[in-house]
């Protein structure tokens, strides 16, 4: 899904006031993410007498009926290299959620993660070049709660050249994306593109 120019810039311009790099993933997954320091719901400070914000659930379940998906939700972080970590190559069946994205149904981009092979065999997200726009997607959270998404396009970029802002933009209403490994393999075997789907919350 094409973000405005003013999105993209908006959000290139909190990435640097945050003080955040843009790095590299080590494995199937994003190519630049964040580099530590992301702030979430809990590492928040408190401000006195102000009551606390109410936390959102965290997502524990992901549906494609398309495509014939569903996965729980792994809780995905940084790495200590400030990369953001994949699901574990025995677990390519099993998505995850990047928790210093926003959580699925609430404003902004949330993003989950998943494989598309492992030395193991097929991963979770093997048939996503296949998704179509409009497709439905639905995240469940542990209370109960559920959010609809709708597919509005996919891309496909070089690792090389991964497009962080236009992923991870600050966005008004809940968006979700996708990402998987894509395209040809390297000298050392590793796909040398990613797959990105957009959705928006309906």
């Amino acid at each position: 899904m094409p973000l405005t120019a003013h999105s993209t810039r908006r959000a290139a311009a909190s990435l640097t006031a945050a003080g955040l790099l843009l790095v590299p993933v080590s494995g199937c997954g994003t190519a630049d993410t964040p580099r530590t320091s992301v702030r979430t719901a809990s590492d928040t400070p408190r401000v006195s007498g102000v009551p606390e914000a109410p936390k959102a659930p965290s997502p524990t379940r992901l549906t494609v009926p398309s495509l014939g998906v569903d996965t729980a939700l792994l809780r995905l972080g940084l790495n200590e290299d400030g990369t953001v970590e994949v699901p574990p190559a025995e677990k390519g069946m099993t998505a995850g959620w990047y928790a210093g994205g926003a959580v699925p149904g609430e404003p902004g981009a949330a993003v989950l993660i998943g494989h598309n092979d492992t030395r193991f065999g097929k991963g979770v997200f093997h048939d996503l070049h296949t998704i179509a726009e409009g497709a439905d997607i639905t995240v469940y959270d542990g209370e109960g709660g559920r959010t609809d998404f709708t597919v509005t396009g996919t891309e496909t970029v070089s690792k090389k050249a991964f497009p962080t802002e236009k992923v991870y933009a600050t966005t008004d209403e809940p968006v979700l994306r996708l990402i998987t490994c894509d395209g040809a393999f390297d000298a050392d075997g590793h796909p040398v593109d990613n797959l990105i789907v957009y959705a928006t919350s309906r």
